[in-house]
C-alpha cells in the first residue's frame, strides 16, 4: 500500500492534469464552457494517468531490449520543461500513421542550436513547441515530416 504522501502527490498531479488538458480543449474550441465541468468530472474520475504500452519493435534496443518490452507510460497534460528532461524516454503518437506510437529519447527541446553533420544543412534553433527526439537503436531509420 501507498504511503499518504504518496496519494497526496498522485491526486494533486490528477487534479493539475485534469485542469490543464480541459483548459487546453476549452481553448482550442472543442467544447463550450457548459461543458467544461463535466469534462473535468469526468477526466478526474475516469482518466489514467499512467498505462502500460508494449513496445514490439527493436527501435530502442538495447535500452529496452532486442524483443521489445513493456513500459510503464505516465501522461503529463503539456510538455513543460520542469516535467521532462533531456535524455528521458518519451512516447509520442507518429507523424505518418495517428493511431500509432513512437517510442524514442529527447535529445533537444526548444532553444537549442541542431547543426547537421552535412555541410549543405544550414543550423537551425528548435522554437517552442519543438523537440528532437532520437532512437536508441541506430539502424532504426528516421521520419521526415
Amino acid at each position: 500500500m501507498a504511503s499518504f504522501p504518496t496519494w497526496i502527490r498522485y491526486v494533486t498531479s490528477k487534479i493539475d492534469y485534469t485542469f490543464a488538458v480541459a483548459q487546453k480543449s476549452y481553448l482550442q474550441g472543442q467544447f463550450s464552457e457548459a461543458l467544461s465541468i463535466n469534462t473535468h468530472v469526468r477526466t478526474l474520475f475516469t482518466g489514467k494517468l499512467t498505462f502500460l504500452h508494449r513496445i514490439k519493435e527493436e527501435e530502442m534496443a538495447p535500452t529496452i531490449g532486442t524483443e521489445g518490452g513493456t513500459l510503464l507510460v505516465r501522461k503529463i497534460a503539456d510538455t513543460d520543461v520542469t516535467k521532462v528532461y533531456i535524455g528521458d524516454v518519451v512516447m509520442l503518437k507518429d507523424p505518418t500513421m495517428s493511431d500509432k506510437y513512437l517510442v524514442r529519447r529527447l535529445a533537444a527541446t526548444k532553444g537549442y542550436e541542431m547543426v547537421s553533420t552535412d555541410e549543405k544543412d544550414e543550423p537551425f534553433v528548435l522554437e517552442n513547441d519543438e523537440c528532437w527526439v532520437v532512437s536508441d537503436n541506430a539502424e532504426v531509420k528516421p521520419k521526415f515530416l
